[in-house]
């Protein structure tokens, strides 16, 4: 692929090259979620080039994502790969890295494997982690604190 070859031709520390079509990934962009599925699974786009600027910007970046729940709301938190769960509470609120006790962890994809948390934790895929555990990619957390 054209891709491929530039970046070959072109390879050095922390540079890569992704090519996308910009008319493409406008019209992408205005589809609701269904319509945009539809779309590139006729055209066999397995990524749209948006999704995978941003995963190719993290990986040079050194950055991973984890999740918190609360209040029904999901919220992502960009951290650098290879932080402990002590910096990452830190980075929701200082309170959190000051007073912190352990956190509850899942993995994303071990979440979906069930209807809720309850169920999760029954299971025995909750966990709890203290202080120096390193939060993986998509670890969907609650972290226990005190101040």
């Amino acid at each position: 692929s054209l891709e491929a070859e530039l970046n070959s031709h072109y390879s050095r520390p922390k540079c890569r090259i992704i090519t996308l079509c910009g008319k493409l990934e406008m019209e992408l962009a205005q589809l609701d979620n269904s319509a945009a599925e539809g779309f590139q699974a006729e055209f066999g786009i397995k990524e749209s080039g948006l999704d995978r600027t941003i995963k190719l910007s993290y990986e040079l970046l050194g950055l991973i994502s984890f999740f918190t729940t609360a209040s029904g709301e999901v919220k992502a938190w960009s951290i650098q790969n290879g932080t402990n769960a002590l910096k990452a509470a830190g980075k929701i609120h200082s309170d959190m890295e000051r007073g912190f006790i352990r956190a509850e962890v899942i993995s994303y994809d071990d979440l979906m494997k069930c209807d809720s948390v309850a169920e999760a934790r029954k299971r025995g895929l909750l966990r709890l982690e203290g202080k120096e555990y390193i939060v993986q990619d998509g670890d969907v957390i609650t972290f226990l604190f005190n101040v």
